[in-house]
């Protein structure tokens, strides 16, 4: 018979944003959210770097090694951003439910402004990147690998307010799955502690 502690526990898995890290806002609230009222739940948040042969390579292999672990309990995967394009990859590959906060659904579309630039995390540190048009290729036919209609079970969380991104993109991509779509807000999505909850409950209770 298992015990308390050896039997598998959920897997929570946070995707952050284009050149953000594990330190940003939701990320640290939704942290310590769980620990303070799920402490049961595995709280994961890896650094995804802007490069996206590596960000795939390195999220797959993240995930697929989780499953294959003999007490992986349900995985639910919350992205913003950037993080949320991440998460429906990882979704449709591998079958995982996912929350999307203010999701960048065609990334390729924002990238070239990026390219020959040295880049550094908005959360600070001395790391520097520079993407190159080959980058934005990559990212161009990960993105020709999300096809319509979607099969995994996703929750877009949209701010009509975002300054960074069309929400009418996401809408539209995510169409036919559940929608909360707020009018004002901002990229950040203001707000989002009233969703922790919510976010648990649909990622694990309904599995």
């Amino acid at each position: 018979m298992q015990t308390q502690d050896s039997r598998a526990r959920p897997l929570l898995i946070y995707l952050h944003g284009f050149l953000s890290s594990p330190q940003s806002f939701k990320c640290q609230l939704m942290r310590e959210w769980l620990t303070a009222n799920n402490p049961h739940i595995v709280f994961c948040a890896p650094q995804v770097l802007p490069y996206p042969a590596i960000a795939q390579q390195s999220l797959v292999g993240l995930l697929e090694g989780f499953l294959r672990s003999a007490n992986c309990g349900p995985v639910g995967l919350l992205g913003s951003s950037m993080g949320g394009f991440w998460c429906t990859y990882l979704g449709e590959r591998l079958h995982l439910p996912a929350v999307l906060i203010n999701p960048a659904v065609r990334p390729s579309r924002f990238m070239p402004a990026y390219v020959g630039r040295v880049l550094r995390p908005y959360s600070g540190g001395t790391q520097e990147y520079r993407l190159t048009e080959a980058d934005v290729d990559t990212m161009g036919r990960l993105e020709a690998e999300l096809a319509q209609p979607l099969h995994s079970r996703y929750w877009l969380l949209s701010q009509r307010g975002d300054e960074t991104l069309d929400y009418r993109d996401a809408e539209n991509f995510y169409r036919s799955q559940r929608q909360t779509v707020e009018e004002g807000g901002d990229h950040g999505f203001q707000g989002f502690a009233r969703y922790c909850a919510p976010i648990v409950e649909f990622l694990f209770n309904q599995q």
